[in-house]
């Protein structure tokens, strides 16, 4: 009887502790739950689209977005923008609030228009960018149709024993001391393909590897012509910048630098298209800037810079097309570096355009470089302490010879791809290849000094610098009178969709595609146009008795080049030169 009623009390008791359990089990399953979803928010979410918690993103580390990713919205050809306005330094310069348009500058709007979230930037962009069925008719300028007449248009390319071009390849191992330059230069100079961004056209090319890539377009060209009487320009197929680089890093005897420059003017002199107006017709294309090719003393003991190509007589009378031309002197042009993208169809082009229209972007700017410490005068030490500080708003990658980051293709397109902007301070010259890198992935260029693009590129960049790039004082930096993100920041986001727009159509531009292309003008053709053009215009004086060397002072070339004047413009500071 005792047994009996027991058993129920135990199965009592015990349903007791069992009942406790239940609201437990409870309580952990709904934590459960509650800690994943709480995951999945804060990692799976981006909170840059939301004004409230854009502060926190700021504080998480934010990696570069992959290189497959778009905009998860398919209606939106736009950025996604990752920053806000309410960082601005208290010892920004009344100069920090202005960027320089065309012939004018612009004072900025702070109060309503600056870019303040990435909801904002869309509802703009919208309107702005291209919808996919207009993309199609505004991809590019397209040429005509129907086949472009030659005439006008021929090129006669001299047959110069192979000394003075392909010998140089074969001697690639004596190109550079410290690396090896023969992988660039197969391919026809383009280098070895890699496959990035899960697409065809991307090759490891080198930033002087112009020489050769040209040559190689020039054999293409569609009017080409084996009668010298037919061209409208004459191209000698030297390669000046390999030449000159078998010598750059060693203390050889001047005359050894200059022995197959005078020997091609003397192999030049000897052939009767040259006779018939002194070389005022031929040109020639260096993939070294114009410095390396301008040595003006001759001490004989190897202590001055590069061979002095440019400065011989002949090459007056030449024009000189190099990725970086003298501000200072008349007959050298400057046309795009080369990039790793080299299309074999103007689809491959039109399709990598919009994918850079729906690239997610998550850093104001960037900066790919190494300090120049023992340059005097350099503010790359200031850019890069400046975008240390930007709290992840800007993107650093230090070019260490160790690593050779900036020698991997896709870790410089990847970081482009990510920004709004991208820094373009001078180097040991006013040009960067990482300009065309930036333009490139779809990154508005930032430039210190007229220099660097301005001057330089006019066959191949718009006359309106303002429409495609930001103009920031390189004396400012100097000085610590100007904050780079404040004055990025502060840029109305109408104008940062229109200008990355415009940088999106040059990408055609500024780019040497592998083959020929029939309905897409790149940088080839336009700078085979620009010599023409050029060649034409010297001959069109010649006739009429002129000469346009006389009507210009040589260290204003840069002025008239740009301006059609000589006159005094706001520029003069950046291009004063102590004597």
């Amino acid at each position: 009887m005792f047994r009996n009623r027991q058993i129920p009390r135990r199965r009592r008791h015990q349903g007791k502790i069992m009942d406790n359990h239940m609201p437990r089990k409870k309580f952990w399953f709904v934590f459960f739950v509650l800690f994943f979803l709480w995951y999945l928010l804060l990692y799976g979410s981006d909170w840059s689209s939301f004004t409230t918690f854009s502060s926190i993103s700021h504080n998480q580390d934010n990696p570069l977005q992959s290189v497959g990713s778009t905009s998860t919205n398919p209606t939106l050809q736009n950025v996604t923008i990752d920053f806000d306005v309410n960082h601005t330094s208290n010892y920004v310069s009344k100069n920090a609030t202005i960027v320089e348009y065309k012939n004018h500058t612009e004072s900025i709007n702070v109060e309503n228009d600056a870019i303040e979230d990435l909801e904002g930037l869309e509802k703009e962009l919208e309107p702005i960018l291209p919808q996919d069925d207009e993309e199609r008719k505004q991809r590019v300028v397209e040429k005509p149709s129907t086949r472009k007449s030659c005439t006008g248009r021929y090129i006669y390319m001299h047959d110069l024993p192979t000394r003075f071009n392909d010998d140089y390849i074969k001697q690639c191992k004596l190109l550079n001391k410290w690396h090896d330059m023969c992988q660039y230069f197969v391919n026809s100079g383009l280098g070895n393909p890699i496959r990035l961004f899960s697409g065809s056209g991307w090759y490891v090319t080198h930033q002087f590897s112009l020489d050769v890539i040209f040559h190689h377009r020039m054999k293409q060209y569609e009017c080409l012509t084996n009668d010298s009487s037919k061209a409208a320009a004459i191209y000698v197929p030297y390669y000046p910048g390999l030449d000159v680089s078998r010598y750059l890093w060693d203390y050889y005897n001047t005359s050894i630098r200059d022995t197959d420059a005078l020997e091609l003017y003397k192999w030049l002199r000897g052939k009767p298209e040259w006779d018939k107006v002194m070389g005022m017709d031929h040109f020639l294309v260096t993939g070294r800037i114009t410095w390396d090719l301008r040595r003006g003393i001759d001490s004989g003991a190897g202590s001055e810079w590069g061979s002095k190509l440019m400065m011989l007589p002949e090459s007056q009378n030449m024009t000189m097309v190099t990725i970086e031309s003298s501000p200072w002197d008349k007959n050298d042009f400057a046309v795009p570096y080369p990039t790793y993208f080299h299309p074999s169809s103007e689809d491959q082009i039109f399709q990598w355009q919009n994918r850079m229209r729906k690239q997610r972007r998550r850093s104001l700017f960037c900066f790919a470089g190494a300090p120049r410490p023992n340059m005097k005068g350099s503010i790359r030490d200031e850019i890069m302490k400046q975008c240390t500080a930007s709290n992840r708003r800007c993107k650093l990658m230090e070019c260490k010879n160790e690593k050779h980051n900036c020698l991997k293709p896709a870790n410089v397109m990847r970081m482009f791809q990510s920004s709004v902007f991208s820094l373009q301070p001078p180097g040991d010259s006013f040009t960067r290849r990482s300009t065309f890198d930036s333009i490139l992935a779809g990154c508005i260029p930032v430039f210190f000094t007229p220099g660097s693009a301005y001057v330089q590129y006019l066959w191949h960049l718009p006359k309106d610098y303002g429409s495609y790039s930001v103009l920031i004082s390189e004396e400012d930096v100097k000085q610590k009178k100007v904050n780079i993100e404040s004055v990025l920041s502060r840029i109305p986001k109408e104008k940062v969709a229109a200008m990355r727009e415009v940088v999106i159509k040059l990408i055609p531009k500024v780019i040497y595609a592998r083959t020929r292309l029939e309905k897409v003008d790149d940088a080839f053709d336009l700078a085979v146009r620009g010599v023409i053009e050029r060649i034409d215009g010297l001959k069109r004086e010649m006739r009429e008795g002129r000469n346009f060397s006389k009507e210009f002072d040589a260290e204003s070339s840069w002025k008239y080049y740009t301006f059609g004047t000589t006159k005094q413009h706001e520029w003069d500071h950046y291009f004063k030169r102590h004597k």
